[in-house]
């Protein structure tokens, strides 16, 4: 452990930030934002531009002749089932980030947009939601996760950023610098970004325990208690292998809001959910190719803040996460081609965010326009304690305590789930690659990364946790085109032998 200088540089590097909140978590959250506002300002349209080139590379890939390309040899199968993988996908993909912002989003946009266009401003929230959840993210990670994959399962090389650099250009020597700083920048990038998801799960659950037992301002205590019982339940798995029943908790987690989404859209206003979702679908397809290169860039400053706010910070958070979804795609996505890992990974996890959107996003439009008798206006719920949103949503319908206790449930075993898992793929990047980290390294991980949360929690607002997020993924933006190119290259190699 002790002669391994990128995992040293790494935990030293995650320890300071983590220690640095813990003294001072509003000077951090002042830092994060100010850096933000300036990185996002000089660099934003690069950030726009390359989640848009990977947007173009998968189309190009699924349609070209490298598409029945295995990931793995010829003669592989995949290892599981059609069904069995698609649901892991979604399970990678469907985090507490979808639950948080379920109805609170597509909202939040419209307050924004009703200023300019009151006729479209529904329709144009969901669009913009749909946009940041959709196509773009999902080739974010697929890229990432394909690069991964097919170096790993068709040449052989460790599961690291590193490894395909190393593998196409490693006769040169900036390669292996080049390599080592991406792998130190992923785990970076890792660590802070599933941080701010722990954040967003306990915001959410205590949320959640509020309206079920009707607590009044329980402040901070609550937040603490919750963060403590998660970071027991989080560390307890590291110390055995538990990546069956990781995958058990994960699956039932999803499995939990996926009868959560079927419950609104049956029990509620049917028609006008599915009419919302037909518009939301075609408006994304005729729309999602021009939305990826608008920069905003000759509109006011509140615009501009919108767009740094929400389109610019979805964009890194999705870098942020990539090398670890990434990994997780890659390893269950052996045997399948190219094409069929395309359409598996960047297709239906969008249309799965276009229906759990339109769903949860109309349902509160139609609270909107048909406030309920006796309740507060959803747009009061919005615009002063976001994380309630889903929760007084599901107020309005039978059931709610045990609706709403299925999502407190959700957002716990995704956060516990998300902990153990980047505990162990951090453990294997900044151990050169080693499949089955020792449970000193995965423990090690799972305090700094429980640290990272405790940060993000104490700085209290999820606008503070977004922006410390974004520093900590910007620099990978040149590291997944580099990847890119990697894979081009070797694809190309392989199609002249």
């Amino acid at each position: 452990m002790f002669r391994n200088p990128l995992l040293l540089i790494a935990l030293a590097l995650t320890s300071a930030v983590a220690l640095w909140g813990l003294v001072d978590t509003a000077g951090l959250a002042a830092y994060a934002q100010a850096s933000t506002q300036t990185m996002f300002r000089q660099r934003g349209w690069f950030v726009m531009l390359t989640a848009s080139v990977l947007f173009i590379m998968c189309l190009v890939l699924a349609l070209s002749r490298y598409g029945k390309i295995k990931l793995g040899q010829d003669d592989d199968e995949p290892e599981f089932s059609t069904v069995s993988w698609l649901t892991m996908l979604f399970a990678a993909g469907m985090g507490v980030g979808l639950l948080y912002n379920s109805a609170s989003e597509p909202i939040t946009h419209y307050l924004t947009i009703t200023e300019f266009d009151r006729l479209s401003a529904k329709s144009d929230a969901l669009f913009i939601t749909n946009f940041h959840w959709g196509l773009h993210a999902w080739a974010i990670y697929g890229i990432t996760g394909l690069v991964i994959a097919y170096f790993g399962f068709r040449k052989g090389c460790p599961y690291l950023v590193s490894a395909p650099l190393k593998y196409v250009f490693g006769r040169h020597r900036w390669a292996h610098v080049v390599g080592w700083l991406g792998d130190l920048l992923a785990i970076y990038a890792i660590a802070i970004g599933l941080a701010g998801s722990m954040a967003m799960g306990v915001f959410q659950i205590q949320a959640g325990l509020e309206t079920l037992f009707s607590l009044q301002n329980p402040g901070m205590s609550l937040s603490l208690g919750i963060f403590a019982v998660l970071v027991v339940a989080s560390l307890l798995p590291c110390l055995v292998d538990l990546s069956q029943g990781m995958a058990t908790l994960s699956n039932t987690a999803l499995g939990i809001a996926v009868a959560l989404m079927i419950f609104i859209l049956l029990e509620g206003p049917t028609y006008f959910m599915m009419s919302a979702i037909t518009e939301a679908m075609g408006k994304y397809v005729w729309n999602v190719f021009e939305q990826g290169f608008k920069t905003y860039t000759f509109f006011d400053q509140r615009v501009e803040g919108w767009f740094f706010s929400w389109t610019l910070t979805y964009m890194v958070w999705w870098l942020a996460w990539a090398p670890f979804v990434g990994v997780f795609i890659a390893r269950i996505s052996k045997g399948r081609t190219i094409r069929e890992f395309i359409v598996g990974v960047w297709l239906v996890p969008t249309m799965f965010s276009i229906f759990w959107f339109g769903v949860f996003g109309s349902m509160g439009f139609y609270q909107i326009i048909n406030p309920p008798e006796g309740a507060r206006n959803i747009l009061e719920v919005v615009q002063t304690d976001v994380a309630q949103t889903t929760f007084f949503l599901l107020q309005q319908f039978p059931l709610s305590q045990l609706t709403s206790a299925g999502v407190v449930l959700a957002a716990f075993l995704f956060v516990v789930t998300s902990v153990v898992s980047a505990a162990f793929v951090l453990g294997m990047f900044s151990t050169g690659g080693d499949p089955n980290p020792s449970v000193k390294i995965k423990l090690i991980w799972g305090i700094i990364l429980s640290a990272l949360g405790l940060v993000m929690i104490l700085s209290g607002s999820i606008d503070a946790v977004r922006a410390i997020i974004a520093p900590s993924a910007l620099p990978f933006v040149f590291i997944v085109l580099l990847l890119m190119v990697t894979l081009l290259k070797a694809l190309k190699v392989e199609a002249r032998s």
